[in-house]
């Protein structure tokens, strides 16, 4: 499912852009989106565990994106205070990929109340044919919750500007991941 989300937010990001990775875990994304947008662009990187912010610096071989990043020890549910106001309705892409930090403390994970408020500040930070995607875990405890509230969420959204798609790794098992990509139409 991850790499199904770097296909459909890569066709989406240039030189320049501006992305988000809510959920830095250990900064695969963060440094997929950098490789994107440097060495003008911008990502924004949100996790509530230093361990997960330490990790993708030390990832991070290329001094050039170390300009490009800005990380925030926030939840990813104050993107929308913690970006610029000068970046409102310019974000090019925002990744979310739910559940909680491998290799880390498994009682800390995603939670639907402030993922969900990520995901509409994701939705107004979004650029016109901008992109979120969020993989969803719902095999673990409290992922199948999360996993539905994000799914309704989708599909209240107003198919007049926005319009999604939900792929299923496995449709036939209730606890693979689900990838949920939301595409901003204007």
């Amino acid at each position: 499912m991850v790499d199904i989300a770097h296909q459909l937010v890569g066709a989406r990001l240039y030189p320049g852009a501006v992305a988000v990775d809510a959920t830095v875990g250990n900064g695969y994304d963060t440094l997929f989106l950098l490789q994107k947008v440097a060495p003008a662009g911008r990502v924004y990187g949100f996790d509530i565990q230093q361990l997960a912010l330490e990790s993708v610096q030390d990832r991070m071989a290329n001094p050039d994106f170390r300009d490009c990043l800005t990380l925030f020890h926030r939840s990813h549910a104050e993107m929308d205070e913690m970006l610029p106001q000068a970046q409102h309705g310019l974000v090019s892409a925002v990744m979310f990929n739910l559940g909680y930090l491998p290799g880390g403390d498994k009682s800390v994970i995603t939670r639907a109340e402030s993922t969900l408020a990520a995901l509409s500040a994701a939705s107004r930070l979004l650029s016109p044919e901008g992109i979120i995607t969020i993989v969803a875990y719902p095999g673990h405890v409290g992922g199948a919750q999360e996993c539905e509230q994000v799914r309704q969420w989708c599909a209240r959204l107003d198919s007049g500007r926005f319009e999604f798609e939900l792929i299923e790794a496995k449709p036939d098992d209730r606890a693979a991941p689900r990838l949920f990509a939301v595409n901003r139409k204007f």
